[in-house]
Parts: C-alpha cells; sequence; structure tokens
C-alpha cells in the first residue's frame, strides 16, 4: 500500500478542487520516506534513471555514490523541500547489486537503492493482437478469491458492503485466478482488469481510475508480489495480462498532490477548472487554444488533479512507472484510459520510449470521440502531423463500431452503420489493432440497450467475434447481465458465483441455465472457433453494402479458407440473392453454420430468419 508522506499531518488549507495543499513536516521521521522508481534494472535501453526521493527536509541534502558502471550526474532541487531529484547513468556493464545513495548535510542518511538484472524470460511481454480475444473485468466485482484481504485497516475505506454500488465488494486477484478455466472456456486469451494499483480514495475507490500510489498494488487486490505472479499464472495457462493505467490524472489523496513537488507538477487554475471534455478544439484548424487548454489541462474531477505532463521531469516520472510495471511483472498490454485528454507532446515521447524498450507490447487508447476521423488522430494513421502531434500508440478501443453495433441491434435496426464505422478504416496504419466491443464499465449494457433480446444479442456476438480487429467482451455479457449506467455503478454489479454466499453461480454450467446458459454456449462456440481458426484472427475481411437491413461480409486467406457471415437486422426472415457475392464464393459449393452445425446445401440464395447471425464455414 501506499507510504503517505514523511510527516506527522497533513494540514489541508484549501478545498481539493483548487490544488492548493500545505503539509507541515515533523523532523522527528526519517530522513527519506521513499524513492520513486522503487527499484531499477542493469541493462535497460534507456541508460538515464531520474530518482524522485521524498523525505522531510531531503531537498537540501548532497548526495555522493561509488559503483561501478553508474554514474551520479547530478541532483536537482523542487520547490518543496521535501523532493530531491536525484540523475543517474547507468551503463551497460553495470552489474546488479545495492547502491549505497549517501545524503549529506542537514539530512545524512545512506539508502540501499536496488539494481536487479531483468528478466530473460521469452515468455514475458507477449503483446495482445487481432489473435487474442480480450476480457474486461472490474477486480472488485468480478470474485473473491481470498477473504482475507476484504478488509485492510489503514485504508481510507477499510470495510466491504456488497449491498452499496459505491463501496468495495471484496474482489481480488486470486479471485479472478480462480476462474481462469471460466475464461478460457470461451475461448478468451487475454484478460483486462480495470485499475489494480492502489486508489486508497475515501468514496467509490472500487473503480481504480484515481491513483493514490503509482508503484503500488491496491491491497485489497493483492501484494505487488501477488500481481506480478498472477500474470506469470496467467502465462502458463495461455492468457495475456493488459494493465489499465491513467496518464492524464491522479487521485487527490495520492502523495504526489498531499505534498507536492512543485506547483507546475499539477496543471493549476485559480479556481477548480474542469476539462471541457471536447478533443475536436486538438486538429481543429480554427481551433482557440483555450479550448485546447481547457480540454487537456481543466480536471477530469474535483478528486482527479491534472497532471502537467509538459514539464519534463513530470513525464520522466510517469514514462518511468510505466516501464517499471512491465519490467517487474512481464505484462503484456496496456490500456490507457482517457488517452487524448493528456499533453500531446508527451503522449508522443511515452509511447515511443515504451515501445523502444518493449516492441512487442500492445497498447490501445481510451478515446471517446465523435468520428472516425478523429478516433484515428489518436492512433498510428496516415495523416501528416497536426501541429507536431504523431500518434505513437498502436490502437485505439473503437467507439465508432462501438456505436454501430449498438445502432444495429436496437428496435430500429440500421445495419449499414457497421459498414460505415469499417469504410473509414483507410486512415489508420492498421485498423486491425484496434479494440472492438459492444459495452464497457462507463455504459448502459449492451442487454438492456437492445431490449434484452437474446437473438439480437447473439447477433453482437457473431459480429464481434468476426469482424476486424481485436475482440474485446465486458464481464457477464456472456450470461446477459443487465442495467442501464444511471448511475454507473447498476453497470458495475458482482458477477453471480464470485462469493461463496451467492446463490446463483454463472461460473458453472449447471448454474447457468435458461437463456443465460444459451448466450454463454452461443459466445463460447464463436469464441473457441475463432481461437483455432487464423482467418478470423487475422484474415482479410471484405464486406458488401448492405441490402434489406442485411449486412454480408466475408474473411479469407490466402489458404483458402472463407468464413461468410451474414446479419439480419429486421425482425422478418429475408431472402438474400447470393449471386452478389461471386468474387468471394466462386469456387465454393455449400457451407456449415458453425453454431448451429447446420448445412448450407446452396450459396446461390439464402433465407435468414429474423434478427439472425449466420457464421457459415465454406466448402468446396
Amino acid at each position: 500500500m501506499a507510504t503517505q508522506p514523511a510527516t506527522a499531518e497533513v494540514r489541508r488549507v484549501a478545498d481539493l478542487g483548487s490544488a492548493s495543499v500545505t503539509l507541515v513536516a515533523n523532523p522527528k521521521e526519517s530522513a527519506i520516506s521513499r524513492i520513486d522508481p522503487t527499484f531499477w534494472w542493469v541493462g535497460m535501453k534507456n541508460p538515464k534513471l531520474q530518482l524522485l526521493v521524498h523525505g522531510p527536509g531531503i531537498g537540501s541534502s548532497q548526495v555522493s555514490l561509488r559503483y561501478e558502471g553508474v554514474t551520479l550526474d547530478g541532483t536537482q532541487k523542487l520547490e518543496n523541500p521535501n523532493y530531491l531529484l536525484v540523475n543517474l547513468t547507468i551503463s551497460p556493464t553495470a552489474k546488479p547489486g545495492k547502491l549505497a545513495l549517501a545524503f549529506s548535510g542537514n539530512k545524512k542518511t545512506t539508502y540501499q537503492y536496488e539494481l536487479r538484472a531483468r528478466n530473460t524470460d521469452k515468455s514475458r511481454v507477449q503483446g495482445v493482437t487481432s489473435a487474442d480475444f480480450i476480457y474486461m473485468l472490474m477486480p472488485d466485482r468480478f470474485a473473491n478469491g481470498d477473504p482475507k484481504n476484504d478488509v485492510v485497516k489503514s485504508t481510507r475505506v477499510n470495510h466491504i458492503a456488497r449491498d452499496s454500488m459505491y463501496a468495495r465488494h471484496g474482489g481480488d486477484l486470486k479471485g479472478i485466478e480462480n476462474h481462469f478455466d471460466y475464461l478460457k472456456s470461451l475461448g478468451v486469451t487475454a484478460i483486462w482488469p480495470t485499475p489494480v494499483v492502489e486508489n486508497d480514495m475515501p468514496k467509490a475507490s472500487y473503480h481504480g481510475y484515481a491513483v493514490t500510489d503509482y508503484y503500488a498494488v491496491d491491497p485489497r487486490y493483492g501484494s505487488n508480489e501477488e500481481y506480478a505472479q498472477f500474470v506469470q499464472k496467467a502465462h502458463q495457462q495461455g492468457l495475456k495480462v493488459i494493465h489499465d493505467v491513467v496518464l492524464n490524472h491522479m487521485g487527490s489523496y495520492n502523495y504526489l498532490f498531499l505534498d507536492q513537488p512543485a506547483k507546475d507538477w499539477l496543471n493549476q487554475w485559480p479556481a477548480f477548472t474542469r476539462s471541457n471534455y471536447n478533443s475536436q478544439a486538438l486538429n481543429d484548424p480554427y481551433g482557440s487554444q483555450r479550448d485546447r487548454d481547457l480540454y487537456n489541462k481543466g480536471w477530469f474531477d474535483t478528486t482527479m488533479p491534472d497532471v502537467n505532463q509538459s514539464n519534463p521531469l513530470v513525464a520522466t516520472y510517469l514514462i518511468q512507472n510505466f516501464i517499471w510495471w512491465v519490467e517487474y511483472t512481464g505484462l503484456d498490454g496496456y490500456r490507457i484510459d482517457t488517452y487524448p485528454y493528456s499533453d500531446p507532446t508527451f503522449l508522443m515521447d511515452w509511447g515511443k520510449a515504451l515501445l523502444d524498450e518493449y516492441p512487442q507490447l500492445c497498447m490501445y487508447g481510451e478515446a471517446w470521440v465523435g468520428s472516425t476521423a478523429q478516433q484515428a488522430f489518436f492512433a498510428r494513421n496516415i495523416f501528416q502531423p497536426v501541429d507536431g502531434f504523431k500518434s505513437n500508440l498502436p490502437g485505439v478501443l473503437d467507439f465508432q463500431s462501438n456505436s454501430a453495433i449498438q445502432d444495429a441491434l436496437k428496435e430500429n435496426s440500421n445495419v449499414s452503420r457497421l459498414y460505415d464505422a469499417l469504410q473509414g478504416d483507410w486512415m489508420y496504419e492498421d485498423a486491425t489493432r484496434n479494440v472492438v466491443f459492444m459495452d464497457n464499465h462507463d455504459m448502459s449494457r449492451i442487454y438492456s440497450v437492445i431490449g434484452e433480446d437474446l437473438g439480437r444479442m447473439k447477433m453482437g456476438f457473431a459480429w464481434l467475434m468476426t469482424t476486424r480487429g481485436i475482440p474485446n467482451i465486458y464481464y457477464g455479457s456472456e450470461v446477459l447481465m443487465k442495467n442501464f449506467s444511471n448511475p454507473d455503478g447498476l453497470v458495475r454489479e458482482d458477477f453471480p458465483g464470485g462469493w461463496a454466499a451467492d446463490k446463483k453461480n454463472y461460473f458453472t454450467a449447471a448454474g447457468r441455465t435458461g437463456q443465460a446458459g444459451d448466450a454463454f454456449n452461443y459466445l463460447s462456440k464463436l469464441g473457441l472457433y475463432r481461437k483455432a481458426h487464423p482467418v478470423l484472427q487475422t484474415g482479410k475481411l471484405m464486406q458488401f453494402i448492405p441490402q434489406d437491413n442485411v449486412y454480408t461480409y466475408f474473411r479469407y486467406d490466402e489458404q483458402g479458407n472463407t468464413v461468410m457471415v451474414m446479419l439480419n437486422g429486421n425482425k422478418d426472415a429475408k431472402t438474400v440473392d447470393g449471386t452478389r457475392f461471386a468474387e468471394r464464393t466462386n469456387g465454393y459449393s455449400s457451407g456449415t453454420e458453425i453454431t448451429s452445425g447446420a448445412a448450407v446445401p446452396s450459396l446461390k440464395s439464402f433465407a435468414i430468419p429474423g434478427h439472425t447471425a449466420w457464421v457459415v464455414e465454406l466448402r468446396k
């Protein structure tokens, strides 16, 4: 858990939203409370290391070091005397060991800073690609595997209350691990938990998006060591792990906010100023600087201070932190929350630094914007830089196709939106790196959005498993969990069976009765088929302009494997002329619908029932 500022008390002098906090130091406490990064490694491609040292009055110290292969490049005082920056260069010849950092002056102490050997296991940092299937979950709401960490007395929320949507419920890393087999039975190959780092906030801390310690796993999920073991165990089970991160802001109980290193570590305003939540000014040729500043520098919320990434010291702190997590755990990818809100120059530097160290690392960002062009702006795309910004982000969460699938599945269905969403893929360097999804923790659940219609839900599953990109499902969708996000807690309910006292257990086949079991089995067939058939992972895609609200597309490869997908958004059955698909069906005479096993004896004409998806493997 977090190490609190090295003080006897923290005196608040203004509302959190004003970003004004002072700290009263207790000189009797230790000279150093912490150093970030907490340790480092020899052999990194970037030899430079910036240590942020925190302790009462430590800024007045001088530092000396004698360690073969490590050079002390100097120190830097910050506005707050409780901080000191120590800059090092670690040569390729340096060996693992303990650096004796000698602090002299008013504060005399020696700190043994550890340099570790890099892990050479080739199964680490595998990346996540279109061959994968991601399962997104909220650790606190998925399963409780270790009741002993339900209550951590030193945290601000030191109790659980499953009847409250804002309280902690007790889910943890062990709970996820206990259900690896469940995930694999769906064909899942990658797990995306919402942030597991410490969120020691006094309210709604369960979601994880207000980090209070960049270098600690939340103790109610487990320890740092247990998280590293979790990643290792997932890899042993053929599952990858995606780490959810927040670059733009922190929680207001982070020690870096309570005892700010300097005023320019945060974006400060005379009074609390919220973001305008509109990214369009960033690449608007007629946009105003004020609108850009409000978007990038305004606070996301009153308890989420906005980090000033244009400060190179802050930028280095963040870049090192996210390199640290990859090297420490061997995680496979980063999902970046509120990606466009960060400083554009920082985003370019951050992406480059991580990919320089880990070329295989998957990274995709949340860019919840209104158009394909705007979405593509934040991913690697074919456009020339706008105001110098050229994204190093390989892919994004595809909110455009998300909006399209919702429109296709609603009562007044419009499957043409699916065609339109993919037509804009020419803007991306590689749209197959985008993550496609039907809902998430910030949205109403798809089953409720589409009127709790199982047939249309199956259409959504079929699209998710066969369209281009990396499919991602939100926990519980496979068993028809429902509700509208009014408020968000209603779409973040506990997974039935994740707690010993639960009356329903959807983790077992016996517990998944009725439509929940039907939905699970349907998605499982699709997920396992996709996992076993590369044509749905990396095959080319050809789509035909929808007619009569029926959307047809094909996935195919050079080996002659071809899968036809047909979605009928109408309530009534439709007869589809198959001859218009001749450029993809020539050479094939029949097919098999993979979810039902039904034969498709002819490709010349199709009579597809209403609200139905066909996923047909073509036969010669």
